[in-house]
This record gives C-alpha cells, sequence and structure tokens, in this order.
C-alpha cells in the first residue's frame, strides 16, 4: 500500500514540474527549436514545446548545441553524476559536440563531449518531483481450457546527484480448469551511492518473494555489495555487483514439519538494458546466489521485459520471469517461470 501511495504522489505531483519553454536546441541540420528540455534516456531527448500537444522525442545525437538555464542531472559514461546548469557551446562543423557543466556545489564547470552525456533529468528541491516509474498490466485468456492469466508490475526510482533507490512490485495469478491458482508476488528493492572512483558503486539490496509453485509462503533476503559499471552509453547499460547477505524462507507446511530455513548467503547480479532510439527497450535482471551455510545448494532469479513503443508514453511489453532452487525441501517444486505480455505506462522522468 505504501509503494502504490508513492506512486500515485508522484503522478499527482508531475504537472508541477511544468517550467517556461524558453530552452533552446540547435541541430546538426541547422534547425533552431524552442521548448522545454525535460529529459534524455536512452539516447531519446524528451522536450515540450507550446505549440504541440504532448511530449515529442529527439534523437540526442543530433543535437548540435542546448542552451537552458534550467537545473540537471547529468551523469555521465564513467557514472559520475552532476547537479547543475548545462550549456553546449558552438562548434565547427565535423568536430565532436561540446557541453559545459556547471555544478551547483562546485566553482569551476566541466566540458566533456556530447557523447558522453547518457542521462539527464531535470533537477528539482522538491522531494516528489524526483521521482519516476512505470506501471504494467496485461492479462490473458484461453477458451478451450479456461485459462486466465493476470499480471502486475510497477517500478519507482528516486534519484539524488550521487546516489538512488529503486523499490519494484511484480504479481502474476493463474488459473485454469482443473488446476489449482497459482500465484506469485515478487518485491525487489536496492539503493545505491557513487564512490570516488569512477564506474564504482556500493549498494545495498532486498527482497521478498511468495510462490504458490514452489510452495513458499515467504522469501526474504538482504545484502549489501560492490559494484561496478561495465558499459554505460546512450544504447547499452551494464553493470554487475557481488556482496554477501542472508536470506529466510518460510514454506507452506506447518512450520514443525518445514521450519524456516535462514541461509547465509554469497550473491552475484547484473542489469542490463539495451535501446533503439523511439523504438524498443530491452531490459534484463539476474541474480545468482549461492548458499555458504549450505554447501552445493544455488538459488537463482531473473527478470526480463521486451518493451515496443506504441505512442507517447504507452508501450507494449512481453515480459519472463524465473526463480530456481537446487536443492528445495522434499517434495517442493525446484522453479517456477512464466512469461507474460501486457501495455506500460511510465511517468516523471521515465
Amino acid at each position: 500500500m505504501v509503494f502504490l501511495f508513492l506512486c500515485l504522489a508522484a503522478c499527482m505531483r508531475r504537472p508541477a514540474l511544468a517550467r517556461a519553454k524558453t530552452d533552446i536546441l540547435v541541430m546538426t541540420n541547422g534547425d533552431r527549436i524552442t521548448c522545454e528540455v525535460k529529459n534524455l534516456e536512452a539516447g531519446v531527448l524528451s522536450v515540450n514545446l507550446d505549440y504541440v500537444d504532448g511530449t515529442i522525442s529527439v534523437d540526442w545525437l543530433k543535437v548540435a548545441r542546448l542552451e537552458s538555464s534550467a537545473l540537471f542531472l547529468v551523469q555521465l559514461q564513467d557514472g559520475s553524476i552532476y547537479a547543475g546548469k548545462v550549456i553546449g557551446a558552438e562548434t565547427l562543423p565535423g568536430t565532436p559536440v561540446k557541453l559545459t557543466i556547471q555544478p551547483e556545489d562546485e566553482p569551476e564547470s566541466l566540458t566533456v563531449n556530447r557523447a558522453t552525456v547518457v542521462r539527464m533529468t531535470q533537477f528539482s528541491e522538491s522531494f516528489f518531483r524526483r521521482f519516476s516509474g512505470k506501471i504494467t498490466l496485461g492479462a490473458t485468456y484461453a477458451k478451450g481450457n479456461s485459462t486466465t492469466q493476470y499480471n502486475f508490475g510497477s517500478e519507482l526510482d528516486y534519484q539524488q546527484s550521487r546516489w538512488g533507490a529503486r523499490v519494484s512490485y511484480n504479481s502474476n495469478l493463474s488459473s485454469s480448469t482443473g488446476a489449482e491458482t497459482a500465484t506469485r508476488n515478487q518485491i525487489d528493492w536496492s539503493a545505491y551511492r557513487l564512490l570516488p572512483r569512477p564506474n564504482y558503486f556500493v549498494a545495498g539490496i532486498g527482497g521478498f518473494l511468495q510462490s504458490s509453485v514452489q510452495g513458499i509462503q515467504r522469501q526474504t533476503s538482504v545484502g549489501i555489495g560492490l559494484g561496478r559499471f561495465l558499459k554505460n552509453t546512450n544504447r547499452f547499460h551494464i553493470s554487475v555487483l557481488g556482496g554477501l547477505g542472508w536470506q529466510g524462507t518460510s514454506y507452506v507446511q506447518p512450520e514443525e514439519s518445514q521450519p524456516t530455513q535462514n541461509i547465509g548467503v554469497a550473491l552475484v547480479s547484473s542489469n542490463l538494458q539495451a535501446f533503439i532510439f523511439k523504438k524498443t527497450r530491452f531490459e534484463l535482471s539476474a541474480t545468482v546466489v549461492p548458499a555458504l551455510t549450505v554447501p552445493g545448494r544455488l538459488f537463482a532469479k531473473t527478470n526480463a521485459s521486451y518493451y515496443l513503443k506504441l505512442f507517447g508514453k504507452i508501450d507494449w511489453n512481453l515480459s519472463f520471469y524465473g526463480s530456481w532452487d537446487t536443492q528445495p525441501p522434499p517434495n517442493f517444486r525446484g522453479s517456477d517461470y512464466g512469461s507474460s505480455t501486457g501495455f506500460s505506462w511510465t511517468f516523471g522522468n521515465k
């Protein structure tokens, strides 16, 4: 309920982000656009115009100059993030486009190549204006065996200049004639802080899993680790994280016959995002969790989604989810996986 409240609060406060449309974009072909720059994500610069209803998408690599008096959070390929004003000076044809970042809390400015800027969002002192996220809904039905499947997903991000946090929730329900209704609920959260060394960060992660297929009534996990951005461009984001943690699992049987399992674990997780300008997006997260206190036991989970842009901030998506345990309790299944399709709506700076 708290998570849904934050989603709704972020949505309700979004109109307050509007400001005067006085930013100037000069394109490589000479076009000049007066607008309000909203954000840069996946190589797409989103802007609002006075005479256009809605947001338009601009290829970032075709922007020759940017002039704005607004404050932005700017992330570079090396993982560093700055909060400040962004100004693009005129450049000679055939030379790399330069941008100057004037941080709020530093007297000296920083000049970078346009291609090294991978993310940019409007920056505000307001707590609610720093949220962004997405909501996904889907359903399928087959008359042959009266199979029905519902899926719901949501994600909420919060971004500061040196740290950020994310929480996501995914729920699946499947029923068919002659079989028990299967439910699966998964919550994942993470928070990270950038380190002084470029591309490195420290992060805390946690999760909750309920799976009727595997007989898991409640599985809770927490961990901490060191991460690195392997690739961070306008087309790809790849990061890895390694660390230690704890996992506790309660199964559906009475406690006297199947007590809660508490296990010390290592963890290795990775995150991949790939983009094609204004068309498609692919996201994959996978975590492998070797049990340190139960030799030979291995846990794993993954979520993958493919998004196809339809219009505005509405996407069609195809998703896959899965969780595995190499040594489940007797008579319990070691895996639960499936796929779903639906529609997604993004809000905030997503």
